[in-house]
């Protein structure tokens, strides 16, 4: 359900494989498990030699590859792990390090602009999905002896079921209640949490805070260049499409992988 996934990787990857004369379907489940689960059985069916899945949550992503496996077909996890599914090959980025571009850009911004011992709220990604783990891991190690020596004070912390952006908004305003305001940063783990942010300070005519983001999306970049967010992550998304179509022709092909 993400704007990247239908405006970049489905065309990345269609053109990948078209190049390499590789039959292929893609598929999009808009967020639902057991839609995903039947395209899958579906792709299988006719004969799917390879899978390469993004999975909604582990549970259904393992239920997907241990059908595939049954049938002897291989599977690669494309940008998340689907912990304890036991994918053939992983193709992502170095998700850790993206977290911890997003804790430097954090602390960056607010030493720009001058705030003394801020209150940092986090809005994490979707708890189910390994990557919003690995985010975290990367801004907390940043974040953490800041918090720790008194220089940032950490204000509420929750996760985003889904990366959902209008339950992010929910999330936001109720932090935004519960401390009078009185939030000076966002740790946002990507840009539509970050847009949600955005809309709340709109909405209550408040000044715009340090708010990180992720992906790179237009409406990242516009709002950064309106000076509502701090900062971004560019993810270079042709090359993770072009080195996960490498691995699945090679599969197909039954050669080993890059």
């Amino acid at each position: 359900s993400s704007v990247r996934g239908e405006q970049f990787d489905r065309k990345y990857l269609d053109q990948a494989f078209t190049a390499a004369g590789i039959s292929h379907t893609i598929v999009n489940a808009q967020g639902d498990p057991s839609t995903q689960r039947t395209q899958a059985e579906q792709a299988i069916t006719n004969g799917a030699k390879v899978l390469l899945l993004v999975d909604l949550d582990p549970g259904s992503g393992a239920a997907i590859i241990s059908v595939a496996h049954q049938k002897g077909d291989k599977v690669i996890d494309y940008d998340r792990l689907t912990l304890g599914g036991g994918a053939d090959v992983y193709v992502s980025f170095d998700n850790t390090r993206v977290g911890q571009l997003q804790g430097h850009g954090l602390v960056k911004c607010i030493q720009q602009q001058g705030i003394s011992k801020p209150v940092v709220a986090e809005l994490n990604g979707d708890p189910g999905d390994n990557n919003a783990t690995l985010f975290a891991n990367g801004y907390n190690s940043v974040l953490k002896s800041l918090y720790t020596s008194g220089t940032l004070a950490k204000g509420p912390n929750q996760s985003v079921p889904k990366w959902d952006n209008q339950q992010a908004l929910t999330i936001f305003e109720q932090m935004l209640q519960q401390t009078g305001n009185k939030i000076n940063a966002v740790l946002a783990a990507n840009d539509g949490l970050a847009n949600s942010v955005i809309s709340a300070e709109t909405a209550r005519k408040l000044k715009y805070v340090p708010v990180t983001g992720q992906d790179a999306t237009a409406a990242g970049i516009q709002h950064i260049l309106a000076g509502q967010q701090c900062m971004t992550v560019y993810k270079a998304v042709k090359k993770e499409a072009a080195a996960a179509a490498k691995v699945a022709v090679a599969l197909v092909k039954g050669t080993t992988p890059p």
